[in-house]
């Protein structure tokens, strides 16, 4: 399979009606077997759709033609889950027996979660939540910086942000935040649109605010804001701590006498590691670090780059970050990242990996819902790539291999308490969604003082001011997304620890987990993986100290 090969149809609210008309006439015969399969190939298709629509955007904002075919996916989004909607409702009342002997009872678990996210009043502001969602991207798409001669986007300056020259560092971070600050008035007014909007839903929902219905809508079944709060203080109290002293370790490291917000990205004195090539040079490389790991993470990884099933580079107009998406009807994923020749490229390569082979060995999965799990259980699969990369990393790192690792683990440990800040705050917004801007701004200054005590901005007044969320996008784009990173990352560390007294052994039940998708719940995956939950007391602590024991702090 070759990705310009992929053909999809382009659904239009006709053809939406009329294979849903199918599908009813399919039921009221009694056919459901027959109606289910035929269900599960229109979702396909749909969803292969989709993806590609909101790829193509995502790989040149600035086309009038990709924007305007988001636009229309945008706007056809409410309609298909108002058909899905009404689908699960009926198929909800059928006798179970009939659902579970062919998807098994968590199908069920999922289609009575889904059908409480979505109601056709609600239509109009899904759309629009989309729309509002895109401004985010393309604002942020849109960022150009002339610097040392050079013209780059907000990806293109991280390699600045991590120079040995201090200067630089700072003189990035200005332009980084210098952008921010000059359109912080417009980001603060697409978030406060998308707070009261999310709020308006979830009262037409039927609830108080916007909480509960997030975490619906991230399909967590097994736990909530309780359970998720006792972790973010678990976080506070046994790794703030730890990561404090590993800046105040940089500081001494780097002879600085105070250790700004710029001087954080540099973890080694002697320069974090860079990999050994451009793109094309990692691209081949990797063959030789996925063959010494597994056999079939090497197949997969040789599908994918045969088959074009990756953008890496960096360009104009194409969004930030990375990510994985996937076609279901042709069982294929694809990567999506930003190159800019630091350790970050080898991270975010690995990462989504990790999601693409857990898509691809799931593929098979007899449902749409099963084919990626929730996104605290998908995280487990990237982030534990990562730390599974760690023996055969060296074609990327060539000698500065020992170091790469050691800045990859001390970065794993520092970013939990950032994870759990970008939750709170979120908690925060939603339980107050009349709050102004600069009440936002308040609250995240409060949280980070408080999850991030260290952090000095210095004279870098727009995040001094509280203004750093703005450039996470998953509190714009994805809300309660971000402690799912957290929660993964306890799971990741188990699985580096496991690697190193069996590490084929711990790459065959990486494996299996990849192969459930999203069959089972949060709990029940990590049980099958033979982890202990995040939720569990001691957990968290346990991998901490094995992580501090490795750092030797």
């Amino acid at each position: 399979m070759k990705f310009d090969e992929i053909e999809a149809v382009k659904p239009t609210r006709e053809s939406l009606a009329e294979a849903y008309a199918v599908l009813n006439g399919l039921l009221d015969r009694g056919a459901v077997t027959e109606a289910l399969a035929e269900w599960e190939g229109l979702r396909r298709a749909t969803s292969t759709w989709s993806s590609l629509t909101h790829l193509r955007f995502s790989q040149d904002t600035s086309n009038a033609e990709y924007k305007a075919e988001r636009e229309y996916a945008d706007a056809l989004g409410p309609v298909i889950s108002d058909h899905e909607t009404s689908w699960k409702n009926r198929l909800l009342a059928l006798d179970p027996a009939l659902i579970e002997g062919q998807y098994g009872r968590h199908a069920v678990d999922i289609w009575r979660n889904d059908v409480t996210t979505f109601s056709p009043a609600i239509a109009a502001d899904l759309e629009e939540e989309s729309k509002l969602e895109a401004d985010y991207t393309a604002l942020l798409a849109s960022a150009t910086f002339v610097f040392n001669g050079e013209t780059v986007n907000l990806a293109g300056l991280t390699p600045y942000g991590e120079s040995l020259d201090r200067k630089i560092r700072h003189q990035s971070a200005a332009a980084r935040w210098g952008f921010f600050s000059e359109h912080g008035a417009e980001l603060d007014n697409i978030y406060d649109k998308l707070v009261k909007l999310r709020h308006k839903m979830a009262r037409a929902l039927g609830d108080e605010n916007f909480t509960a219905l997030g975490y619906r809508r991230m399909g967590r079944l097994d736990y909530g804001p309780a359970q998720v709060a006792t972790y973010r203080a678990e976080v506070l109290k046994h790794v703030t701590p730890l990561v404090a002293k590993l800046i105040e370790q940089r500081r001494v490291a780097n002879g600085l006498d105070t250790l700004y917000a710029w001087d954080e990205a540099l973890v080694d004195p002697q320069g974090n590691p860079k990999p050994q090539g451009d793109h094309d040079q990692l691209v081949a490389r990797a063959n030789e670090m996925f063959d010494a790991m597994d056999p079939r993470l090497a197949a997969f990884y040789r599908q994918m780059n045969e088959g074009g099933f990756m953008d890496l580079k960096n360009r104009p107009a194409k969004a930030g970050g990375g990510f994985c998406s996937s076609f279901p009807a042709v069982g294929m994923p694809y990567i999506f990242a930003n190159f800019n020749g630091t350790h970050h490229d080898v991270d975010v390569f690995t990462h989504e990996m990790g999601h693409a082979f857990q898509n691809y060995q799931s593929r098979n999965q007899p449902s749409l819902d099963y084919l990626w799990p929730t996104s605290e259980s998908a995280e487990i699969h990237s982030m534990s790539l990562e730390f599974l990369a760690y023996p055969h990393i060296a074609p990327m790192f060539g000698e500065q291999t020992a170091r790469y690792q050691r800045m990859h683990l001390i970065g794993a440990l520092e970013f939990l308490p950032y994870g759990v800040c970008v939750d709170h705050f979120q908690h925060e917004v939603y339980a107050n969604p009349e709050a102004s801007p600069a009440d936002r701004h308040a609250m995240w200054r409060k949280l980070e003082s408080m999850y991030l005590p260290w952090r000095n901005w210095g004279d870098l007044d727009y995040p001094a001011m509280g203004g750093r969320w703005q450039a996470q996008l998953h509190i714009y784009r994805a809300p309660f997304y971000y402690i799912d990173y957290t929660l993964a990352q306890c799971c990741a560390l188990q699985f580096w620890v496991k690697s190193q007294q069996d590490y084929k052994g711990s790459f065959d039940t990486y494996v299996d987990l990849c192969g459930l998708g999203g069959s089972a719940p949060f709990g029940k995956l990590v049980a099958a993986a033979k982890l202990k939950s995040p939720f569990e007391p001691g957990a968290l602590q346990a991998v901490v100290k094995t992580a501090e024991a490795a750092l030797a702090v």
